[in-house]
């Protein structure tokens, strides 16, 4: 027998303190194809919808892909946007003659009109298909999982890794689940546990520290009967939502039982995270502290990168925080690069000079200053121009052709610098060789990323030191204007007993 699955892939990782909206535009400039195309452009890579059509060969499926579309993390998604591209994959499911559907999804969408994305988007697929028809999700490992994502999605499987390496994996997981539930063979079911924290205390970090005992566990615990995933999220904390923190999800063989067991499992895994709250494996140093750092570094097998994990524009931070640049400008460090800085009115400034020109610019810290530093005026000398694509060749992003829009490199005091349009965090060495920089060949890289550059960066790394610039994704939580997450709250409480 041939199944009709449908496919498709809509995320987005909301940063509700970001004041930026989520267009239908921002899906487009960064991410959003149909159909055949969405196939021809994320359909060989580390992408979900790779896993799925890996299923889909394997099996023997005839799978119908309504879409791939994800927007930079920003602010909410607007109403428009997600009417169209969520209401896209509703439609076609309208179709009535499909076995199965699987989705890869972000798990921390939050929306104009409504804090649980996803659970809105599962609520209307089961409006159309009914309660019978098995959905599977696929979940990025900083989901905020919601009690309404358990209930109508039958089958939930979160990455396994951060950085982020094993989309394909884990959507070849989710498929071939996918295939023993539409013949029959079990009936998926997914339990939560959760617990009152904005997020784990590392972000969920894979490399090193307690996530890597936990997920031994959870493969483990996989192998045992009845039990088809277990994923643990460590939530995204920058989500001022009702439903925010970390989770653990068994997605197991109804047919089987043992709720109990695995909701059991699910606590204990659960209350792993919550006794280990403080311990914190980074130092979040100032600025200046980093800077110094790097001035007095001597190279020794390659350069010393210095992370801003507060202006993360993976995780909604706006990109322009000239805070550490600015420290390495007073500390004099020199032979070194330092990107991305989003900056669109000097991008397009750049594009009308030519290379070699001397420049005078207003860099940086143009959209809420409280949040990173002011900008900085330099005169600079223009060493790049570029449209801003580039095609990845790391773990994470190798094969895919992404943009950071209109960009530019300019040179200020030994410090080159990548200016671009489009906000998106370091994650492949690409997003510096593309435009004439090669990070392996300085003495200091300062870039803004919040653990994912390790994955390309670390191995030419002859140290890794992290920071924090004051910016919108700054480690420190309790700067932030909570106002809708449910209180007490580890760490806004940190003297709390749950």
């Amino acid at each position: 027998m041939t199944f009709r699955v449908l496919t498709a892939e809509f995320a987005h990782e909301t940063n509700t303190f970001n004041k930026n909206l989520t267009d239908y535009a921002a899906f487009v400039d960064r991410n959003a194809y149909f159909g055949a195309d969405a196939i021809k452009e994320r359909g060989d890579a580390n992408t979900e919808i790779a896993g799925f059509l890996d299923c889909g060969k394997k099996f023997g499926w005839e799978i119908v892909h309504v879409l791939s579309a994800s927007a930079q993390p920003a602010g909410n998604v607007t109403r428009d946007a997600f009417d169209r591209l969520g209401g896209a994959i509703v439609e076609a499911a309208k179709d009535g003659k499909f076995d199965g559907i699987l989705l890869g999804l972000h798990g921390a969408m939050v929306t104009e009109f409504d804090e649980d994305g996803e659970g809105v988007l599962l609520e209307r697929l089961r409006a159309v298909v009914g309660p019978d028809i098995p959905i599977g999700i696929t979940l990025d490992l900083h989901a905020n999982v919601t009690p309404k994502m358990c209930r109508l999605a039958n089958i939930i499987v979160s990455y396994k890794t951060y950085p982020h390496i094993d989309m394909r994996d884990r959507a070849v997981q989710a498929g071939e689940i996918m295939e023993k539930a539409m013949r029959g063979e079990v009936v998926p079911k997914t339990l939560r546990a959760h617990r009152p924290m904005l997020d784990e205390a590392n972000g969920g970090r894979t490399d090193i520290g307690p996530m890597i005992e936990r997920l031994e566990k959870c493969v483990a615990y996989e192998k045992e009967p009845g039990v088809l995933a277990v994923s643990i999220n460590a939530g995204f904390g920058n989500a001022d939502i009702q439903d925010v923190g970390p989770t653990v999800l068994v997605t197991y063989d109804a047919k089987q039982g043992n709720d109990a067991k695995h909701q059991a499992f699910a606590e204990a895994i659960s209350d792993d995270i919550w006794e280990k709250r403080f311990d914190v494996l980074n130092y979040y140093m100032p600025v200046e502290e980093a800077a110094a750092i790097a001035k007095a570094y001597t190279r020794t097998g390659g350069p010393i990168i210095v992370a801003d994990y507060a202006d993360n524009p993976g995780g909604g931070g706006y990109g322009d925080s000239t805070n550490l640049l600015k420290a390495m400008l007073d500390a004099g460090i020199t032979d070194a690069a330092f990107g991305p800085m989003v900056d669109n009115e000097t991008a397009l400034q750049l594009h009308k000079q030519k290379v070699g020109d001397k420049v005078k610019v207003r860099l940086g810290g143009k959209t809420d200053a409280r949040f990173g530093g002011e900008p900085l005026e330099l005169t600079a000398t223009l060493k790049h121009v570029s449209d801003g694509t580039y095609t990845g060749d790391g773990p994470m992003i190798g094969g895919l052709r992404l943009s950071f829009g209109p960009s530019a490199v300019i040179e200020v005091g030994g410090i080159e610098i990548l200016v671009v349009t489009e906000p998106a965090q370091m994650l492949d060495l690409q997003q510096f060789k593309a435009f004439g920089i090669d990070p392996a060949a300085k003495s200091v890289v300062g870039l803004k990323s919040m653990q994912h550059f390790r994955a390309a960066f670390e191995p030419i790394a002859g140290k890794v030191i992290v920071c924090d610039s004051g910016a919108l994704c700054t480690t420190y939580y309790d700067r932030l204007p909570y106002q809708n997450v449910p209180r007490p709250i580890y760490p806004l409480d940190r003297e709390m007993i749950r």
